[in-house]
């Protein structure tokens, strides 16, 4: 199997459109088509369902695109960090969920700087669960993460703090002044009802509440009255607008952050950055 025919196929599956993969991989169709034919008879099974309204995967594709994902993204990680080395001075890539571990983040970068010899960090802001895909395809070297909310599956991890959570709530709200509250309490007020994030694979659960990607959307969505969340205590404590209140939940689960990375990982600087962080 090619890596070129394994790029054809994983873009197909993702898209699950013949041409929308070939305009994302910038080739015409046919060949694209020709290819994938061509793939799944070296393999001796049907990779995807065809028919003139739809494309879907069967078990033996969704396994290979898992599969192929992984190899593409060890491929690009490979190349990158090959480039990487060759470079006088050495940097890493840290991907962080935008707006969260603010604090933490600033100390762990102001004490990493002062280690002899560190590297270069360049952030890398994203939205909900993509660190784990950037850590995987190789974009990002290490990355924090937030247990049980985000997967560390197939990653190694330094536990740095464990937090409990708070709601989110429009100052000018009733449970606003209230010192502690429970989850049941928030999730049943019906003018607020709790936002939704994506998963994984980029999709919203079913419900009322507004669809969020990042805390700035969703702090703005809050104080517009349209919504509520329960996230973790740093989150809402670190320097929260003024015209929304923070309240501990009781009830709701301890969140814990990891610093993680790749687990065929070996470079230096990343293990530095993770030294560094254990010990703040």
């Amino acid at each position: 199997m090619e890596i070129r025919e394994l790029r054809y196929f994983v873009a197909v599956a993702e898209e699950l459109h013949f041409g929308r993969a070939a305009q994302r991989l910038e080739i015409a169709q046919p060949p694209l088509s020709r290819a994938i034919a061509r793939l799944e008879r070296r393999l001796g099974v049907t990779l995807l369902e065809r028919t003139s309204r739809k494309v879907t995967l069967t078990e033996a594709g969704a396994v290979l695109l898992s599969e192929g994902r992984a190899i593409l993204g060890a491929v690009a990680a490979a190349e990158r960090r090959t480039q990487q080395a060759a470079r006088r001075r050495p940097s890493l890539v840290l991907a962080v969920k935008a707006g969260a571990a603010d604090a933490l983040l600033a100390r762990l970068l102001d004490a990493y700087r002062a280690e002899p010899g560190a590297a270069t960090v360049d952030l890398l802001l994203c939205e909900a669960h993509q660190q784990q895909e950037l850590l995987r395809n190789g974009q990002a070297d290490v990355a924090l993460l937030h247990l049980p909310f985000d997967s560390a599956v197939g990653l190694d991890t330094e536990i740095l703090y464990t937090e409990g959570q708070v709601a989110i709530l429009p100052a000018s709200h009733s449970l606003a002044g209230r010192s502690q509250i429970r989850t049941a309490e928030v999730t049943a007020l019906p003018e607020l009802p709790m936002a939704r994030w994506p998963g994984s694979g980029g999709s919203y659960p079913e419900g009322p509440g507004a669809e969020v990607r990042n805390l700035t959307q969703l702090f703005q969505l809050i104080a517009l009255g349209r919504t509520t969340a329960i996230i973790p205590e740093s989150a809402g404590t670190d320097d929260l607008r003024r015209d929304l209140t923070a309240v501990p939940v009781l009830d709701a689960p301890s969140v814990t952050t990891v610093i993680a990375w790749p687990s065929q990982s070996r470079l230096r600087a990343a293990a530095d950055l993770v030294r560094v962080a254990a010990r703040l």
